[in-house]
């Protein structure tokens, strides 16, 4: 049971496929935009059509928002491996922001350099592609299937999946699977891929502070009532110590300590000082002392002003003690750090923090929990072993920094752990203009797959 002659059957129609890619990236599925509800649906339906051509039973399932597709190739066959592999891929994209920032539009997708450029090319449209040509062209070779295949593929992954867990929740036996497979990372670099094992987890928060009924003339009040602009810079000030280290009680209690082999992976994913700043536009690096930049944005907890708001902000002066201040704050989460007692922590912590003379509201808007897979696991293995025959260089194992939310609950609800087959490019433009995806990504990821349905049938 060998990929070849579904490789060589998508090497043949490559280019019908790549204009099915072309197709799937001119629907409009903007998540966000209720007007764009239409343009969900319809792409919705497309996918489904795709999924029927591979020979998979296909379906539309309803949610309270935007539909979702499920596909199933159907209980083992004689001979089939007792394996079950679970796509999960998302169609919505990101709004497509100022457009004067795009050199084309964001949905005529257009190849340039041999790069796809359009919104969701890169995220996640042009990653799951990978997945739908693949099914298709192993089902072109009329073999049967290695292992059962099922897909998930929701259509509001861009506006935190609201709908997502009670789905799963309701058809968690249809859903039943050994690994979810997912493309929605990113490689090391051009030719090195990567495979993804863990994420942080988020904690976000917004804090109102409330001090006088209106705004005041700060000659005549300033010094006299508390300002909540003032009082709020002051907890935020609080939240982290001279070592950039975050002063919440119990925040590091349960961070583990790396192992040498942990550190040794970060290393072969890490980017040299000059290359961050590149990536940044950042004067130098910065964060908590005695930790690499790497093992901050991935292995090391972290808590992030997002937004301040308070007071006059036009052009000129204007002599005010504002009437409210605001800040949106989130924290980064590392496995085995519980989102609600850091959420309870915080709440106590800020509400120590803030003076007495002004009225305090803390909201919490997200929390999930950080993720991290076994790296010995059958599927692992077989997964960096497709990526390595796919890449020219073999794949880093590596941590996110980012948050992907189902993957906890898909390990909570179906038991099963994820593998994270990252295709496209670190600096792709995700979620910003001119959003690329190369084309030989999209070519090597469906070889990859191919090669890793393979390795699959053989556990």
């Amino acid at each position: 049971m060998t990929p070849e002659s579904a490789i060589a059957a998508f090497d043949k129609q490559r280019e019908a496929f790549l204009a099915d890619l072309m197709t799937f990236l001119r629907f409009r599925t903007i998540s966000t935009q209720p007007e764009h509800a239409g343009d969900l649906s319809e792409c919705a339906q497309w996918i489904c059509r795709q999924l029927v051509a591979a020979g998979l039973a296909a379906e539309i399932i309803p949610t309270a928002g935007h539909p979702a597709v499920f596909a199933d190739s159907g209980p083992p066959e004689a001979g089939q491996a007792n394996i079950t592999l679970l796509f999960y891929g998302h169609y919505d994209v990101q709004p497509t922001g100022d457009l004067s920032l795009w050199d084309t539009r964001p949905f005529e997708p257009t190849i340039r350099d041999g790069a796809i450029y359009a919104r969701g090319s890169a995220d996640d449209k042009g990653q799951l592609m990978t997945h739908l040509t693949a099914v298709r062209c192993w089902r072109a070779t009329h073999e049967r299937w290695p292992v059962r295949i099922k897909f998930l593929i929701e259509g509001e992954e861009e506006i935190g999946s609201e709908h997502l867990p009670d789905l799963v929740e309701a058809n968690r036996q249809r859903l039943a699977c050994d690994y979810v497979v997912l493309s929605d990372t990113s490689k090391r670099d051009a030719d090195t891929p990567a495979l993804t094992y863990s994420t942080r987890g988020l904690l976000y928060k917004q804090l109102t502070v409330d001090g006088p009924a209106h705004d005041l003339h700060s000659g005549q009040y300033g010094g006299a009532v508390a300002n909540p602009a003032n009082v709020l810079a002051a907890i935020i000030a609080s939240l982290h110590d001279a070592r950039h280290r975050v002063t919440i009680p119990g925040f590091y209690d349960d961070v583990e300590p790396l192992s040498d082999d942990q550190r040794r992976r970060l290393a072969e994913q890490a980017l040299t000082e000059a290359e961050l700043l590149a990536a940044t536009g950042s004067p130098a690096p910065a964060g908590e002392e005695g930790w690499s930049p790497v093992e901050r944005r991935t292995v090391r907890p972290a808590l992030d002003v997002n937004g301040l708001i308070s007071g006059y902000t036009a052009e000129g002066a204007a002599t005010i003690i504002p009437t409210r201040a605001m800040a949106k704050v989130s924290m980064r989460l590392v496995p085995n750090q519980d989102p609600d007692a850091i959420s309870r922590a915080f709440d106590d912590a800020v509400q120590q923090a803030c003076s007495p003379a002004v009225r305090l509201r803390i909201d919490t808007f997200g929390k999930s929990a950080a993720y991290v897979a076994p790296l010995d696991s059958p599927g692992m293995q077989a997964a960096a072993k497709a990526l390595a025959r796919s890449f020219p260089n073999p794949p880093v194992f590596a941590r996110e920094g980012g948050t992907l939310p189902i993957l906890p609950m898909f390990k909570r609800v179906l038991g099963a752990d994820s593998l994270m087959l990252g295709f496209a490019m670190p600096n792709c433009n995700v979620h910003g203009p001119n959003e690329f995806f190369h084309v030989r990504d999209f070519e090597r990821g469906t070889r990859c797959i191919l090669r890793f349905l393979s390795a699959a049938g053989g556990m």
